[in-house]
């Protein structure tokens, strides 16, 4: 049977890597990533370095582009089922073109908001599968601002922006990913906000106050440093008074 590493590289510090991601990389002979375009280039790069910076071995570095995905339907889950799909056989293909064991290196860690084992599962050629965790944004961002997630004794809730828009605050402390519009700026003004953007990188940056007092600047930031960068990955805490 073939086998996959999948591994968490963390949120964009190459210090992210842990002892455990180096040992499960050069345990591969192949490394599978998914061309995201131009725009992205600075994210391969850094997966790139890391393979020159810890690698002890010769290995392949195969690149494919990413397939399309319907962001225009109305079906949400449908498209992203389909785009699923196109990733499995691309993941089939490669295995199928080069031997050894395959690696895959995951932004932050597999296990949240990440697609990559959900598509391994859609594979037709049986695998076997092993999984380093990594270090995540909303880590990197309570580091950031050395904050908690949670206060005493409470829960903490993470979420999608576009879940945020429609129902809001469903805990005292909300951590938020994947929000391309600032739903956050539907919420109560006095709610706090601990924002990141690029976390770990060299061009991180971190706002903080109520929605009412910088919501509009983290708006305005966010734009700003996707115009300039092409892409922006961000991610917040939101924090009831």
């Amino acid at each position: 049977m073939r086998q996959i590493q999948v591994i968490g590289i963390g949120a964009g510090d190459p210090e992210h890597l842990t002892l455990q991601a180096i040992r499960a990389m050069n345990r591969c002979d192949v490394f599978l990533h998914m061309d995201k375009g131009a725009e992205k280039d600075a994210l391969a790069a850094l997966r790139r370095q890391m393979l020159v910076d810890h690698m002890t071995h010769p290995y392949a570095w195969v690149e494919v582009p990413d397939p399309a995905r319907d962001r225009t339907g109305p079906e949400y889950e449908g498209a992203v089922a389909d785009w699923h799909a196109a990733r499995a056989a691309l993941y089939d293909e490669c295995l199928a073109a080069h031997e050894g064991v395959l690696g895959i290196l995951v932004w932050g860690d597999p296990a949240l908001y990440d697609s990559t084992l959900r598509v391994i599962a859609l594979m037709t050629t049986p695998v076997e599968v092993s999984v380093v965790p990594g270090i995540t944004a909303p880590q990197t961002l309570a580091a950031a601002h050395a904050v908690t997630w949670n206060r005493i004794g409470g829960p903490v809730h993470v979420t999608t922006g576009r879940r945020l828009r429609a129902e809001g605050m469903t805990s005292s402390d909300v951590l938020v990913m994947l929000d391309s519009a600032c739903a956050f700026q539907s919420l109560d003004p006095d709610v706090e906000i601990y924002w990141g953007a690029y976390l770990g990188t060299p061009d991180e940056i971190l706002l903080s106050g109520t929605v009412g007092s910088v919501g509009a600047q983290i708006e305005k930031a966010r734009t700003e440093a996707r115009e300039e960068h092409g892409w922006i990955m961000d991610t917040y805490l939101l924090r009831q008074p």
